[in-house]
């Protein structure tokens, strides 16, 4: 799971794995109307706030929330499917969803995209020139609060050089594949009986 502020460069470094063909990024649902450029079940599961109450009353959610009246959530059906094909699956989520996420979903990876600086993060929500002076500064105040959300996440990845992060962010799952856990005991066997691979 990858959160951070807005800013941060999330969407880039998650389109950067998707290199990978072993990846994938969950696709959120929500119940707003779809934009123009918008592509059901590519950018959103479309929905109405019916069909996504109903889900949520099913424990359908790894996150969910509000925001300005429409529902958005991470539906676990999708999700799970990618994961029993085998595939690293990405989830582009805000720091209270990836609380959420962490609640259901304890084996979770967490990992959080920080800005080099307060500085760099303004230049970046400034260079997009699609927001007033008030929403800047909404944004980074917003900002502040969710790097004090640092401490609970599993690893931090700085993102001054993209390319870079992409490539810390693949050292990560990498390294995640190779952790001790709960397959210790068929490691040995396999080992033992010469089919360790």
């Amino acid at each position: 799971m990858i959160s951070g502020p807005s800013g941060t460069g999330k969407g880039a470094i998650c389109s950067g794995l998707l290199a990978d063909e072993n990846t994938a990024v969950s696709v959120s649902m929500t119940t707003r109307a779809p934009r123009d450029y918008e592509i059901e079940g590519e950018n959103y599961y479309f929905v109405n706030k019916e069909r996504f109450l109903e889900i949520l009353s099913e424990n359908g959610f790894y996150e969910h929330a509000e925001i300005y009246g429409e529902f958005y959530g991470t539906p676990k059906k999708p999700v799970e499917e990618l994961l029993e094909k085998g595939l690293d699956v990405i989830l582009e989520i805000d720091v209270n969803g990836g609380m959420q996420v962490r609640e259901q979903m304890p084996e979770a990876v967490l990992i959080f995209i920080m800005p080099p600086s307060p500085e760099e993060l303004r230049s970046r929500i400034e260079g997009r020139g699609t927001e007033t002076k008030e929403r800047i500064a909404r944004r980074l105040e917003r900002s502040s609060g969710e790097i004090d959300h640092l401490g609970e996440y599993d690893y931090c990845v700085i993102n001054d050089d993209l390319e870079k992060a992409i490539q810390d962010v693949k050292v990560i799952m990498q390294a995640e594949k190779l952790r001790v856990g709960d397959d210790t005991e068929k490691i040995i066997r396999q080992y033992h009986a010469g089919i360790l691979v």
